[in-house]
């Protein structure tokens, strides 16, 4: 894939490491001189100290082969206007940071795919880590359901229980489902049946239809505060 990359900062940059990582061709767009030199330095990918909002940046960047955009800037306004750029220049995905939640409704009647204020995200996962430091990641679809992992610990009321007898002894309800089980440290993952049996140590995935809760850690062996 190739993607074009506006704005290089604390997220733009972790971005493009990432999209490097697997195997994405990259080209940056950078303002700041001297944050487009360390982005030179650090990545190997073309960068451009230019200005991603004149539409000769964005064709020097390549927009006529480009697959995806992605602008990333602290300005609502520039991403807008990239954007907009973007679109006029038929870029197939254009993808944008929206700092200001107000002006989510704009971006999405010009047909952008968004990731609203990056800050309040992490405040909420700052959150999460806070108040059930147990789950070791999560993903949240729609309202209220979640995947997350957590590891089953000593004591734990699952351990040793297959997914049938804990289902019967009701510690888990028709909203939670496992979806996945890794063991022993391996990364392959077994397919969870009714005589699947959990094993201390194990990590699950678990999908809830109202979230993570103290509740439901416990049944995994890490009583939480339910506050």
């Amino acid at each position: 894939m190739y993607v074009i990359v506006v704005g290089a900062g604390e997220i733009g940059g972790p971005l493009i490491d990432i999209a490097i990582q697997h195997g994405e061709e990259v080209v940056a767009v950078e303002r700041n001189s001297e944050r487009a030199d360390e982005v030179a330095d650090q990545f190997d990918c073309l960068v451009l100290n230019a200005d991603g909002t004149v539409k000769e940046t964005l064709e020097d960047a390549g927009a006529e082969r480009a697959d995806a955009i992605v602008s990333t800037t602290d300005a609502d306004a520039t991403n807008v206007m990239v954007s907009l750029l973007a679109k006029e220049l038929g870029i197939p995905e254009v993808l944008s940071v929206v700092r200001n939640p107000e002006h989510m409704a704009l971006f999405e009647r010009i047909g952008v795919h968004t990731m609203q204020n990056p800050q309040r995200l992490i405040a909420r996962d700052l959150y999460r880590s806070l108040r059930l430091p147990s789950v070791e990641d999560y993903m949240q679809i729609g309202a209220e359901a979640e995947v997350f992992e957590i590891t089953v610990a000593e004591g734990a009321p699952i351990a040793g229980e297959t997914l049938q007898s804990a289902a019967e002894a009701g510690l888990f309800g028709e909203e939670v489902l496992i979806v996945a089980i890794e063991r022993d440290g391996d990364g392959q993952p077994i397919t969870p049946r009714g005589p699947t049996r959990i094993e201390v140590g194990d990590l699950v995935t678990v999908y809830s239809g109202t979230g993570a809760s103290p509740e439901l850690t416990d049944v995994f062996g890490h009583p939480e505060d339910h506050f």
